[in-house]
C-alpha cells in the first residue's frame, strides 16, 4: 500500500517537471508564448497528452474556460472538505458526519435538490454572461472591460488563480483516494507516511 501512495505521489510531482515544446501549427502558436496567461514557469506550456494539438482558437478558449471551472470548483472543494471534516456543517444542524464522503451519502434527497438547483443556476447565469460582446474564457464579472492583458498585474492574478486551480485539483483528487482507501479524511491524512 506504501509502494502505491509512493508511486501515485511520484507521478503527480512529474506533472510540474519542465517539458520542451515542439514548435506547433500556426493555429496553437499563440496559445504557446511565455507572455500567454496560463503559461507558466516551471511547466511553460503544459499539455502531456497532446489534447491541444490542431486545435483553432475556439476551441483553446473552450479548454481555458474549462480548465478555470473546474479548478474553481477544485479550491471551494478544497475548503469544503477541510470545513466539514473540522466540523463545521452549515446546515442540518451539523447532524451529518464529519467524514466529506459520508456525510455525502447522509445528505438528505431536499439538500440534494437545493445542490443540483443552485449549480443549475449558476451555470445558466455563466452561459447568459458569454453571449456578451468582449468576453473571455472565465471573466464572469467582466474585468476585460476594465483591463487587458497588457497589464502586469492582471496577468499576474490570473496565473495565480490558474496555477491554484490546478494544484486544488490535484489536492481535492488527493483527499478523496486518502478518503476511499485509506481511510482518513482530516487534516492529519498523511499520518500513515510518517509513522
Amino acid at each position: 500500500m506504501k509502494t502505491a501512495i509512493v508511486a501515485s505521489l511520484v507521478a503527480s510531482a512529474a506533472a510540474f517537471a519542465p517539458t520542451k515544446t515542439a514548435q506547433a501549427s500556426t493555429q496553437l502558436s499563440a496559445w504557446i508564448e511565455d507572455t500567454v496567461v496560463g503559461v507558466t514557469p516551471p511547466a511553460g506550456f503544459f499539455d502531456p497528452l497532446g489534447l491541444s494539438k490542431g486545435k483553432d482558437d475556439a476551441t483553446m478558449k473552450y479548454y481555458r474556460e474549462a480548465e478555470l471551472k473546474h479548478g474553481r470548483v477544485a479550491m471551494a472543494a478544497c475548503l469544503g472538505w477541510y470545513l466539514n471534516a473540522g466540523g463545521v456543517h452549515p446546515a442540518f444542524n451539523s447532524a451529518l458526519s464529519n467524514d466529506p464522503l459520508k456525510a455525502m451519502v447522509e445528505l438528505p434527497a431536499v439538500g440534494w435538490l437545493q445542490f443540483v438547483l443552485g449549480c443549475g443556476a449558476i451555470e445558466w447565469l455563466g452561459q447568459q454572461i458569454k453571449e456578451r460582446p468582449g468576453y473571455e474564457p472565465g471573466d464572469l464579472l467582466g474585468a476585460a472591460y476594465w483591463v487587458d492583458n497588457s497589464d502586469e498585474g492582471w496577468v499576474s492574478y490570473q496565473n495565480k488563480e490558474l496555477n491554484n486551480g490546478r494544484l486544488a485539483m490535484l489536492a481535492i483528487t488527493g483527499m478523496i483516494y486518502q478518503d476511499v482507501f485509506v481511510g482518513d479524511y482530516g487534516d492529519m491524512m498523511y499520518k500513515q507516511l510518517v509513522r
